[in-house]
């Protein structure tokens, strides 16, 4: 459940990211204002239960590939090989992360 509060806090953080570059009238910049609000409480709500240096590298690393991934579905922007590459080594991080924490904060709590 815990991790899944960053996954949300994540998606909301695609929703703001986006936004800020789309956003041209009221109604989205105002969606764009709930995103970040939302997001981030989302994020420190995690914190409290989480690591918050890992929560915020996955919070940050699920939003930049969520937002490259909406920006070149949704927007046709331009991709090329570095940015897939740059993109996987980013997935493989966040999840290697999501990984040595829980077994750090299991080896800990056992101490």
């Amino acid at each position: 459940m815990k991790w899944l509060l960053v996954v949300f806090a994540a998606v909301f953080e695609v929703g703001w990211a986006t936004g800020l570059k789309y956003a041209n009238d009221t109604l989205t910049w105002s969606l764009t204002a709930i995103a970040v609000v939302i997001s981030f409480w989302l994020l420190l709500e995690a914190a409290i239960l989480l690591p918050t240096s890992t929560a915020y590298a996955v919070f940050a690393g699920l939003g930049t590939v969520g937002t490259v991934i909406v920006d070149t579905v949704f927007f046709n922007a331009a991709i090329n090989i570095w940015m897939i590459i740059f993109v996987v080594l980013l997935l493989i991080g966040v999840i290697g992360l999501k990984t040595v924490t829980g077994r750090t904060t299991e080896r800990r709590e056992r101490s």
